[in-house]
């Protein structure tokens, strides 16, 4: 082989080796997009959960599951699945739902449960808010104590701009 042959052949291979790790040398520069697919849940809306919640409050706080059991309405998975685009890295959270008589009974999964979840619903209560009749009383002391509010008047009645007699401006528009 001539020395022309063999370069060209050299050259030729190194071509053909730099295109196919070509893609992957310059990956970086490719835009590649976040993938979220299932039911994304904050862990407050995991929170709110309570046993004996019927099914429709679950679902008003979770949305609608991603798959009901087919032999079994009483068996709700929500599954999240997200891909980052950037570094392909993978988060996936799963929270299987079970109700007896349509009644919340167990939670399963990734997210952590609040401390009163065993409490019914309509057992617990809200975290240290005054009574009605307390707001009352401090409505009806505050309205007392206060001046009725007045709007601000001007000083002097003279109006802002002098008009000239209204009849006069008429007569000189037809004249």
């Amino acid at each position: 082989m001539t020395i022309k042959k063999k370069s060209l052949t050299l050259l030729g291979a190194a071509a053909l080796s730099l295109s196919m790790t070509g893609c992957s040398v310059f990956d970086w520069l490719i835009y590649k997009p976040d993938i979220p697919q299932g039911n994304y849940m904050e862990t407050q809306q995991v929170e709110k959960l309570r046993v004996e919640m019927t099914k429709e409050q679950v679902e008003y706080i979770l949305g609608r599951p991603v798959l009901r059991d087919s032999f079994s309405d009483d068996t709700w998975y929500y599954v999240y699945h997200y891909k980052s685009g950037r570094d392909a890295s993978i988060i996936h959270k799963e929270l299987i739902i079970h109700f007896d008589n349509d009644l919340l009974t167990k939670v399963v999964g990734d997210y952590d449960l609040a401390e009163d979840f065993s409490t019914p619903l309509d057992q617990s209560r809200l975290p240290d808010a005054p009574s009605i009749e307390a707001e009352l009383e401090t409505e009806i002391t505050a309205e007392n104590t206060e001046e009725p509010l007045i709007p601000e008047q001007r000083p002097e009645a003279k109006p802002l701009i002098e008009e000239d007699d209204p009849e006069s401006q008429a007569q000189k528009k037809f004249e």
